[in-house]
């Protein structure tokens, strides 16, 4: 069952610029969905409309069944969660506590579960040290995880990431997939827009490639990321792991090291 539903969405910018042009896109229940593509792709618009921050020029765009200009930014919210790919842009409370409190008050949390909820993401994402601490005087990827924690903490239907990786060490990158993982397992829908195909390519999620507004692939994440023509149009890199394995004339990919390594292991000398 689709839960979002793009039909020839066109968005015009106030300048005149087209920044999404007939795009159509069916997102399921429980989908991991990565968008792909060099900066000025539209993929940020897109992510906009899903919650009604942005409403589209033409076509339609529906969440649960609902057609996002009936619906105020606050009830899409709810069951839409974003977080921004510009954390400076969320972040607004005089304490990182703080900026996970409102969110689930504003949704109507009561206080003991609201604090609860409050106290297992910060632990979650390693962020417990910094509870009064000021958000905007956090790290880049202390800000980002902080966003992440603050959405994930009134648990929504659909939860929407704009460059999760930005500022992220290696840990805090593994922790962004245990959720998304965590996230699948229950079912939630999970959308990605990374320019880090590395950090996709784990995920193993269909993947929409844009290029100036407009969806020029939608497909099986093996066939996209094999075609190197299409990520070099898109100013997109092969994941390593894909080159490694083309070079090898393994087919499919290496989904992740510990797969390439016992693929090695069983080669003989």
């Amino acid at each position: 069952m689709a839960v979002i539903e793009l039909r020839d969405v066109a968005f015009r910018q106030p300048n005149g610029v087209v920044a999404l042009d007939g795009v159509s896109l069916d997102i399921d229940k429980g989908e991991v969905i990565a968008i792909v593509g060099g900066n000025g792709a539209g993929k940020t618009t897109l992510l906009k409309h899903l919650n009604g921050l942005l409403k589209p020029s033409s076509g339609t765009v529906r969440v649960f069944g609902k057609d996002t200009r009936e619906q105020s930014v606050a009830e899409l919210s709810r069951r839409v969660g974003l977080v921004f790919q510009n954390s400076d842009h969320q972040l607004f409370s005089e304490t990182a506590e703080a900026e996970v409190l409102f969110g689930l008050r504003n949704f109507g949390f009561s206080e003991d579960e609201a604090a609860k909820r409050t106290d297992e993401v910060f632990r979650y994402f390693g962020l417990e040290h910094l509870r009064k601490r000021a958000p905007l005087t956090l790290s880049g990827g202390e800000k980002k995880r902080l966003c992440i924690a603050a959405v994930t903490a009134w648990n929504p239907d659909v939860l929407v990431l704009d460059e999760p990786t930005v500022g992220q060490d290696y840990p805090s990158k593994l922790r962004i997939l245990e959720t998304i993982r965590r996230l699948m397992e229950a079912e939630k829908t999970v959308i990605v827009v990374s320019h880090d195909l590395e950090f996709l390519w784990p995920l193993w999620a269909r993947t929409v490639v844009m290029i100036a507004g407009k969806v020029v692939r939608d497909g099986d994440p093996e066939e996209v990321y094999s075609d190197s023509d299409l990520l070099e149009s898109a100013g997109l890199r092969q994941p390593q792991l894909v080159t490694i394995s083309k070079m090898l004339g393994r087919s499919p990919s290496f989904r992740n090291v510990s797969d390439a390594v016992h693929w090695l292991e069983r080669r003989e000398p």
